[in-house]
């Protein structure tokens, strides 16, 4: 049951609201001969191209020519995007009935570690499916490419707290990993570990009727 003092909720979104499986990317990686730069979702040196590329301090032709140095045999641009994307499957509908039903009794929030490739593909996608953008489920979305910053450094969570003039104590933050959870809380956010046998559905299923 959720907290009768809570006013406001921040998403995470690949893993909570997005399904995703990143294997089917380490796939198509090995496939590219890539597989060795990548381990679940995180490149084997998380000091290389994916976290510099998640807080936009590369582009997106920089992360495909950073990938294509590690190769001995060239790669188009699209068999990297197509490879990269394959990690993204869908957003159940009943899930986006919810976002829409809890916006009407909270201040929503999205803040997503993520990348200008899987953004492009991931918004474009919903609005082809449900006719509107995603940012329109919330009351306002971030994304780490976008803020220069990332989960679970507590800047970011201070900087959606700061621009929304929320009060941490009255802020849910829901997120399927532990390290980001615990970001959350050093900044004093109340929050929600969402485990892999559990959707924001069933958490908020006897919350909200």
């Amino acid at each position: 049951m959720i907290d009768k003092h809570i006013k406001n909720i921040i998403f995470d979104f690949g893993g909570v609201i997005l399904n995703i499986n990143p294997l089917i990317t380490y796939n198509r990686f090995n496939k590219l001969g890539l597989a060795n730069l990548y381990e679940g979702i995180e490149f084997s040196n998380p000091d290389e191209a994916l976290l510099l590329y998640e807080k936009g301090l590369i582009s997106s032709n920089d992360f495909r020519e950073k990938l294509k140095e590690k190769l001995s045999h060239p790669i188009e641009d699209c068999e990297i995007d197509e490879a990269w994307n394959a990690m993204l499957l869908d957003i159940p509908i009943e899930r986006v009935v919810l976002l829409n039903k809890l916006k009407t009794k909270y201040n929503t929030y999205l803040l997503s570690n993520t990348n200008e490739i899987h953004y492009i593909a991931y918004t474009n996608l919903f609005k082809q499916n449900f006719g509107y953008p995603l940012s329109n489920l919330f009351n306002e979305a971030y994304f780490s490419f976008m803020l220069h910053l990332n989960k679970p450094n507590k800047e970011i969570y201070q900087y959606v707290i700061n621009q929304n003039s929320l009060v941490a104590e009255e802020t849910l933050f829901i997120d399927d990993s532990i390290v980001n959870i615990e970001g959350a809380k050093a900044v004093g956010l109340k929050t929600h570990h969402l485990t892999a046998n559990e959707t924001i559905n069933d958490y908020f299923n006897h919350s909200i009727n």
